[in-house]
């Protein structure tokens, strides 16, 4: 006789559960798509270390509790995130959510280029002038994270650049948790970049230390042929929140695609990446830089889909890693049967500077064609000793010549982004990561 094993929930599960029935009812929109999503949380739970994809990052450990849903902020939180990530010398429009609700009055929507069009989630989840057919359809996959996100999703943005349009300020996404407690914010935005576009997309996330609040936020990019999309996103979160991650990106042919991240915040981050390149001769550019101190625990998943003849694909990661810290790299490569002559590149680099600090790398390559360049490596260890005795045979002070090798080793990650007052703004931080270091 066989029983069967029924797996036990756990408090957050219950939590996500109960919160889920108390608000099913009063999230706008979407209720048949939120009431699926819910049902394959329900089946599958928190993922854990026996799913391979999370192995490395157990998440049924890591989330013990679910805080519940983010409440609007009030007028202290509002003037608390009024200044939150600027970016000094970049010249950006700003759109802000404040835990996880969009905020017209510290944003900037005013005199849009012709082309461009941004809408609230919320709002267009109760209006029906908006065309919602992309959202969850970008790239598909079965990853519980989008399910949840999917659920509870509450506001974000619509993101539309018409055919032909250069929007020459970059779109600065500024997501910030102003809250005096714990809790869930649920973001989801969609950006439609149509054919010959041109567009730059940042996103930021920071909130305060001390408070155990979580952050799942998805995105999804439709990328027309011939567009040039660049992202970037900014992780400054506080040093006990929880931030999951997932950008869904499909991309047409000879269109030009570059994705950076940069992590300095945060106790657990899970960046997940689902990429999809359905279009001929298209040159991908996915790079990130982490730098963790304590016991911080950064993941980043990535899977770059090749489905069409030609494409150029370059992956480079690193990160520096001190005290107890842990780095998870999962990064696969898949080349399909008709995506002849793909390029594709994929390598990760890890810097220990302590011997309890943990890297785990875990590349993949999974080819079906013939006439195809792929590789990948991966790398971890401590800084090379020689070239610090040569800094500091030259009078350079230890901290400061270890701080050098370290800007540099991260600065070759950051060289990938395109704007350069966007560069040093992020050299800016990895700066004040070293400050704080010594």
């Amino acid at each position: 006789m066989n029983a069967e094993v029924k797996q036990m929930r756990t408090q957050a599960e219950l939590a996500i559960a109960a919160a889920f029935a108390a608000h099913r009812d009063s999230l706008a929109g979407a209720k048949a798509e939120r009431a699926d999503a819910f049902k394959m949380f329900e089946q599958a739970g928190l993922p854990h270390r026996r799913v391979e994809e999370w192995k490395y990052t157990d998440l049924r450990a890591l989330m013990r509790e679910a805080p519940p849903l983010a409440t609007k902020p009030d007028a202290s939180a509002l003037a608390d995130a009024k200044d939150a990530s600027r970016l000094a010398g970049v010249r950006t429009r700003r759109l802000v959510l404040v835990n996880g609700i969009f905020e017209p009055v510290l944003s900037d929507l005013a005199d849009l280029e012709p082309g461009l069009s941004i809408a609230s989630l919320h709002n267009a989840l109760t209006a029906a002038n908006h065309d919602l057919s992309a959202l969850g359809n970008t790239v598909r996959n079965d990853n519980v994270v989008v399910a949840l996100n999917t659920a509870f999703m509450n506001d974000g943005f619509i993101i539309h650049v018409a055919a032909g349009t250069e929007v020459k300020r970059p779109l600065h996404v500024v997501h910030v948790f102003a809250g005096r407690e714990a809790a869930a914010i649920y973001t989801r935005s969609l950006c439609v970049v149509e054919k010959d576009a041109k567009v730059t997309v940042i996103e930021s996330f920071e909130g305060p230390d001390a408070i155990a609040y979580q952050t799942n936020t998805a995105m999804e990019f439709r990328i027309g042929d011939n567009a040039e999309v660049d992202r970037v996103k900014i992780g400054r979160e506080g040093d006990k929140a929880l931030h999951l991650s997932s950008v869904m990106t499909l991309v047409g042919a000879s269109a030009k695609v570059r994705d950076f991240a940069l992590t300095t915040g945060g106790a657990v981050t899970r960046n997940q990446l689902f990429v999809q390149l359905d279009g001929e001769d298209t040159e991908l550019t996915i790079a990130g830089g982490n730098l963790q101190r304590g016991a911080q625990h950064v993941d980043t998943t990535m899977v770059v889909d090749h489905t069409a003849v030609g494409c150029v694909a370059r992956e480079r990661f690193k990160s520096v890693l001190d005290d107890n810290a842990r780095n998870v790299f999962q990064g696969k490569i898949v080349v399909r049967q008709a995506a002849q002559q793909t390029d594709a590149k994929m390598a990760t680099n890890a810097l220990l500077l302590s011997e309890d600090a943990e890297a785990d790398n875990k590349p993949e390559l999974e080819i079906f064609a013939d006439d195809v360049q792929c590789g990948h490596g991966a790398t971890a260890g401590a800084l090379d000793e020689d070239l610090l005795f040569y800094l500091r045979a030259r009078g350079i002070p230890l901290k400061e010549a270890e701080a050098l090798m370290i800007q540099s080793f991260v600065g070759e990650a950051i060289e990938t982004v395109a704007s350069e007052p966007l560069r040093e703004v992020l050299v800016g931080f990895a700066e004040d990561w070293l400050k704080a270091r010594a």
